[in-house]
């Protein structure tokens, strides 16, 4: 399977600004590209790249006061299948786990491990069954107890806010469910990236990047998205960390105003 994928952001910055754009496919999809990915800035700054501490790509550049359009478009192969389910996958006691999953069980940003949110967790998911089946019901939970809204939306919404308010966006979702599994010694990482409306019915909203997370359980990585809580096709990669602080798609360091915002992932039969 052949996937469009794409944007146009503009932005407008009342003075000059250090920007870090963290807007290409990760990394981990670099061999899936089949027609590179195009990233502009408009008007034209010099741009330099380094990729971060969890292999985010990221660009660096100095902008001007007034607007700057980013664009890209690439063309992606997929499996075209869903994603992965392996409900035989097992817990691994803390003890076990390597080293490099560790800080992923960690409290961050806006996954306060070390809240009200452990004891929840505990009364919760500690009758489940370690492994997939306990992954799977944290998602089952918080998709149930969340409301997606996003005239609720807000930035600094962390997870122990939505479980409180019941309601947000995807990233609240993810970052909910990101901090049960870490209460119950599962390390999660937080993903954001590309998921289009491919094999399920067109959301009438405008398209948007998305959140999810991984679970390490099983020895490997997992996806699971509590927002949408079924397998989905067509899940591009663009940016992981400890939650939305790590793997933000845009960072400015100064004030800075969204004027217009349009993503594209289409199934396409060609690369032209």
């Amino acid at each position: 399977m052949l996937i469009r994928v794409g944007y146009e952001i503009e932005l407008s910055f009342p003075q000059p600004t250090a920007v870090i754009l963290t807007l290409h496919v990760h990394q981990d999809r670099a061999g899936s590209i089949r027609t590179p990915e195009q990233l502009t800035v408009e008007p034209y700054v010099p741009m330099s790249s380094y990729t971060d501490s969890f292999g985010n790509w990221c660009d660096r550049l100095f902008v001007t006061s007034g607007r700057m359009i980013v664009r890209n478009n690439a063309v992606v192969e997929d499996s075209g299948l869903p994603d992965v389910q392996n409900w035989n996958a097992i817990q691994h006691p803390v003890q076990d786990l390597p080293d490099e999953t560790l800080l992923f069980l960690l409290a961050s940003r806006y996954c306060e491990v070390d809240s009200e949110l452990k004891d929840i967790a505990g009364s919760m998911f500690n009758s489940t069954t370690p492994g997939w089946p306990r992954v799977q019901a944290i998602c089952n939970f918080v998709k149930q107890h969340l409301h997606f809204n996003y005239m609720n939306a807000r930035s600094n919404r962390t997870s122990l806010e939505a479980y409180r308010e019941r309601s947000g966006v995807c990233r609240d979702f993810t970052h909910l469910a990101i901090t049960l599994c870490r209460c119950m010694n599962i390390p999660a990482r937080y993903c954001t990236g590309y998921l289009g409306d491919i094999g399920v019915p067109v959301s009438a909203d405008p398209m948007d990047f998305s959140a999810w997370f991984e679970a390490y359980i099983g020895g490997t990585w997992y996806a699971f998205d509590p927002r949408n809580n079924i397998p989905r096709i067509g899940r591009i990669l663009m940016a992981r960390g400890r939650d939305a602080a790590d793997a933000a798609l845009t960072t400015t360091f100064g004030l800075s105003r969204l004027e217009s915002f349009k993503v594209w992932t289409d199934e396409v039969t060609s690369l032209s």
